[in-house]
């Protein structure tokens, strides 16, 4: 019996089993409540050290499930999950060390949940949709963000407000790769008209 979570999969899948790349997955949601220690007992060095190190299994898992064709149903459900599971709790351990304000995380937190719903209900109709650079684009400009506001003034001096405009953009690229998900979730699902390209 041939193991697919889509309908039709756009990429081969070998079920359910635990290879490298899964296991990356995993020690990256592992790795998520040591994040939020480390942050809230402000010990920034570390923070900034295990948060690098779980964003670089999320590059890692990618890369060598495609290199070594291990692409899998159970790989391509933790992946996405892991992420926003990190970024969410960085962004909140954020707010409760007083280095990011309330609204602009809910903006960031809100649109990972408001994605992963329009996904799963787009999945249970047996469409895929691909991920877009503006997704792309703010996963970076997340963990620069992080990053530079774990810094903070004690590191950056007078270049404190990198923090500040990074998390800026954070806001401004959830949103609109938010509004790109929901365009081209609307248009696979055909509750916009699909314009062809002239």
């Amino acid at each position: 019996m041939e193991g697919a979570f889509y309908r039709e999969d756009p990429i081969p899948s070998t079920g359910l089993s635990l290879n490298l790349p899964t296991w990356l997955t995993v020690t990256r949601i592992f790795l998520v409540p040591v994040v939020m220690v480390v942050i809230l007992t402000k010990n920034e060095h570390v923070g900034i050290g295990v948060f690098l190190a779980a964003c670089l299994t999320d590059f890692l898992d990618g890369y060598l499930a495609r290199k070594r064709n291990e692409e899998t149903t159970l790989g391509k459900l933790l992946d996405p999950i892991a992420d926003k599971l990190l970024m969410s709790a960085a962004f909140i351990s954020l707010v409760e060390v007083g280095a990011a304000p309330a609204w602009m995380v809910v903006i960031i937190v809100g649109r990972e949940f408001a994605v992963t719903g329009l996904r799963s209900i787009a999945i249970s109709q047996g469409v895929a949709i691909a991920a877009s650079p503006w997704g792309k684009y703010k996963t970076v400009s997340q963990v620069i963000a992080v990053v530079l506001l774990l810094l903070g003034p004690d590191a950056l001096g007078r270049l404190d407000f990198l923090g500040r405009i990074a998390l800026w953009a954070v806001v401004l690229l959830a949103v609109l790769s938010a509004a790109d998900y929901f365009r081209r979730f609307s248009r696979q699902l055909g509750m916009l008209p699909n314009r062809s390209l002239r």
